[in-house]
């Protein structure tokens, strides 16, 4: 049985959803961020206090903030709020997760799908948590193989199922706004675990995330 859970779980209108969000937008560290912004506007040969500009700043301290707030969430602690048990031993896959990250080398972003499968071993998790599991790792400065290891790792830990298999297919705008500037490749990362690495699985799984619903 396949199991969505957001609608059962109460409290959701105060941002609780399985865990708790911490808001990162306290006044002092953005009053710090704008003034950092504000001289990096400086610096590029802008001027900060023409209209335009007034509030900038404070713009990108708070965008900031929310781009990389996956520091704050536990991605187990989301995964163990909807544990359940259930005697299913056939692969679970959620595909075409949206992926919005952000490059530690440049600090510009890149996006695209990931494609997340696990074989159960007496646990199932609500299907809802494996979008958030991604947009937790995702929300931080991100390489796209760590991001793909850390998906894979963290399901394995938590829900210690036979196996995990992560595909990822992103666009980075580090290769296409700068340096060679190819506008249309895209990179494709996985990472496997379990009976993941054997090749019947794995090809089952991307035979799955590749098929389109008639």
């Amino acid at each position: 049985m396949m199991i969505d859970d957001d609608d059962n779980l109460p409290n959701r209108e105060a941002g609780i959803d399985g865990y708790q969000k911490i808001d990162r937008y306290n006044p002092e560290l953005i009053a710090n961020l704008s003034a950092s912004y504000h001289n990096v506007l400086t610096q590029i040969g802008e001027q900060p206090d023409r209209e335009g500009l007034l509030k900038t700043p404070e713009r990108m301290a708070k965008a900031m903030l929310y781009l990389t707030h996956g520091y704050d969430l536990d991605a187990k602690e989301i995964l163990t709020s909807a544990m359940f048990k259930e005697e299913y031993s056939q692969m679970v896959v959620v595909k075409d997760i949206e992926v919005y990250s952000m490059c530690e080398h440049h600090m510009l972003p890149f996006f695209g799908k990931a494609h997340v499968a696990y074989i159960p071993n007496g646990h199932v998790v609500g299907l809802s948590k494996i979008p958030r599991i991604v947009d937790v790792f995702a929300r931080r400065l991100q390489v796209q193989e760590r991001l793909t290891n850390e998906i894979r790792d963290c399901i394995q830990d938590t829900l210690q199922p036979l196996g995990v298999g992560v595909v990822i297919e992103c666009r980075h705008l580090c290769m296409s706004m700068r340096g060679v500037q190819k506008q249309n490749s895209v990179t494709t990362t996985s990472a496997f675990s379990g009976e993941f690495f054997k090749e019947k699985t794995r090809t089952e799984f991307l035979n799955l995330i590749t098929s389109r619903l008639s």
